[in-house]
């Protein structure tokens, strides 16, 4: 097939030499071509201006077509036959041990001890934070964690009327968790209230939970009504940029089965605490929404050793 473009040419050449040939002749007939040529030259022109711009629109849509091919294209797709993961996260971004879920429903177990725990600097001069008290073995937290909250109370120093913040607890053992859990069923007749969580259940027994309070409630009894302190209210809005959650929100108290805590961070690292915040949510929810992508996964061939580390069971079912 011929290129419009040419036939348009064609068709004005053949006009042209034939006005040309006639007033060369000066023969009544070749003049009559002549007037002839120069009634049917306008609609020609019109014509030929037509079809040029009926081609432009044909090669403009041909255009728009590739482009939403190669729009439609998932470069990201894996080929020979992988699955790709489908979740909002990148599994990089995601830290098993960093999003270790531990409640009543996900208990760990009573020989968990995490690794890299470190005592967390206590000089907020030198980048620490000031302690409520002195443990034998020092407040200790992952090391991730621990510098992580250093660099948050570096930050929160620098803003004009806040408090002095204290860390007050940190990791726990499983035997240090029962002793209190014990000791609060004693002073409550046996009734859990939430406040305490039972052994393995505690997101202290992880290395990455601590609890930070502004130097006035260092000496007094926790409460939710904490949550009024600007300090407390600028962890619940900032904390995700150095990798925090608040790990039970007042709004959460259903799903934790945990007494709002304001004070409460768990580290989780930076993008997840992210996505948490975003998509209010709690660390619950989170896992619950990271299981069922890891099911997803592997339900369409995926390879399982792939997500291996990410995969939590509960341990009351």
């Amino acid at each position: 097939m011929k290129h419009p473009l040419c036939v348009i040419s064609r068709v004005l050449n053949r006009f042209a030499g034939r006005a040309r040939r006639a007033v060369r002749s000066g023969r009544p007939g070749s003049i009559r071509e002549s007037r002839l040529f120069r009634i049917i030259k306008l609609p020609a022109l019109v014509l030929c201006l037509l079809l040029v711009f009926s081609f432009a629109l044909a090669e403009e849509e041909d255009d728009l077509i590739i482009e939403e091919i190669i729009e439609n294209v998932d470069l990201d797709a894996p080929g020979d036959g992988s699955v790709s993961w489908d979740f909002p996260l990148p599994l990089e971004d995601i830290d098993p041990e960093y999003v270790r879920l531990a409640n009543k429903h996900y208990l760990l177990d009573s020989a968990y001890v995490p690794d890299n725990l470190v005592k967390v600097p206590r000089q907020p001069k030198n980048g620490g934070i000031s302690w409520v008290s002195w443990p034998e073995a020092g407040h200790r937290l992952q090391e991730v964690a621990a510098q992580a909250l250093c660099d948050m109370n570096a930050a929160m120093r620098e803003v004009d009327g806040f408090k002095t913040m204290y860390l007050k607890s940190a990791y726990r053992s499983y035997s240090t968790q029962k002793t209190m859990y014990r000791n609060r069923l004693a002073k409550n007749n046996g009734r859990d209230d939430g406040w305490v969580s039972m052994p393995g259940a505690s997101d202290h027994q992880t290395g990455l939970g601590c609890d930070v309070v502004p130097s006035n409630w260092k000496d007094r009894g926790m409460n939710d009504q904490m949550m009024r302190e600007p300090e407390c209210q600028w962890m619940a809005e900032h904390c995700h940029e150095y990798g925090f959650i608040v790990r039970y929100p007042e709004d959460k108290q259903d799903i934790t089965e945990i007494n709002t805590e304001p004070w409460h961070l768990r580290y989780v690292g930076v993008p997840v605490a992210t996505y948490i915040m975003e998509n209010g949510l709690c660390l619950e929810e989170f896992t619950f929404q990271l299981q069922e992508a890891i099911a997803d996964f592997i339900a369409r061939g995926g390879d399982p050793a792939a997500v291996a580390a990410y995969i939590q069971t509960p341990t009351d079912e």
